[in-house]
């Protein structure tokens, strides 16, 4: 299960409702920034959720709306949190311009903690045995964009009346078969991993678009039956080609995209200061009608049935 964190949901530049471009992502002890808008730290304290294990950065581009928070944020986390290092990962053209903001924020001398600038290719970028964390290519006014993809491993479920039938013990034995490792019993028993073990279960797969202007087949590849797809809607169709013109989605087109690749939620981001949630969500859901229209500090739990909204940070911390 993943955790979805809505910091800022207004393109290009911020309303008096929206911020700009970021989200926080949480799978176990592991925390992900992706994107980093303009007053995104702000952001992040008026949520609630801190800088603690905030060591990694995902950018989906280098326009300003998604990267100019993070000259504040990186001045913020190196001088006064306790992190050894933090990775930011980026196209080359994205990570060029970080570099810049660095030299603004650091002037004459390298940051005080470890700040690695990462470019990225297509393919894995972290894998731990319980997840995976890839990236694909997406085209948004040229090339250098990248869409991230947030996988849980498949996993065997263990099968407690099985194991309970033929004699094995708690403790670490068991631990030992959900690893994958044979056990011999006290009465010379083998037991295998496929005696105690069910038929393998597909995890989570989240998938995570910036702005796009062109679906192609890759993108179908990497959206292709995903529990939850969270891409931009910045334009309605009565404005398809000014949407076209600047290289962005409307909501009709994003809730296309989910229909044809097998999406179970859709969610929507990235809007426009000229529209309100309803029009979008209403365009959309003519199409898809399992769709959210994200407002800033929406928080969603990822799993295999989809998104679930739990609520809003923001409302729940003026409680």
């Amino acid at each position: 299960m993943f955790e979805l964190t809505f910091l800022g949901t207004s393109s290009s530049a911020p309303s008096v409702r929206r911020g700009l471009s970021s989200q926080l992502i949480t799978h176990e002890q592991f925390r992900f920034l992706l994107d980093c808008g303009e007053g995104t730290q702000r952001q992040i304290l008026r949520s609630g959720l801190g800088f603690k294990r905030l060591d990694t950065v995902l950018l989906t581009h280098g326009h300003l709306d998604h990267i100019l928070g993070l000259g504040g944020l990186l001045s913020t986390l190196a001088r006064w949190e306790n992190l050894g290092e933090i990775n930011v990962y980026g196209g080359r053209r994205a990570l060029a311009r970080v570099n810049n903001l660095l030299k603004v924020v650091f002037p004459g001398h390298k940051p005080p903690t470890g700040i690695h600038l990462n470019t990225l290719e297509a393919g894995v970028i972290m894998k731990n045995g319980r997840f995976q964390l890839s990236t694909f290519p997406v085209l948004h006014r040229g090339s250098d964009s990248f869409g991230y993809i947030f996988e849980e491993e498949e996993r065997r479920p263990f099968l407690s009346e099985k194991a309970d039938a033929l004699g094995v013990p708690f403790g670490p034995e068991r631990g030992k078969l959900v690893a994958g490792e044979s056990v011999m019993l006290e009465n010379g028993r083998l037991i295998t991993p496929d005696d105690v073990l069910g038929d393998s279960i597909p995890g989570v797969k989240y998938v995570h678009i910036g702005d796009i202007g062109v679906i192609n087949d890759t993108i179908l590849a990497a959206c292709e039956g995903a529990d939850v797809l969270v891409m931009e809607a910045t334009f309605l169709s009565e404005e398809a080609d000014m949407a076209k013109k600047f290289g962005h989605m409307t909501a009709a087109r994003s809730a296309t995209l989910a229909k044809e690749s097998g999406v179970k939620t859709l969610i929507l981001t990235h809007l426009s200061r000229r529209y309100h949630a309803r029009p979008v969500r209403k365009e959309a859901q003519a199409i898809f009608p399992n769709t959210f229209v994200a407002n800033d500090f929406d928080q969603f739990q990822i799993s295999k049935d989809g998104a679930v909204l739990v609520g809003n940070l923001q409302h729940k911390r003026r409680k």
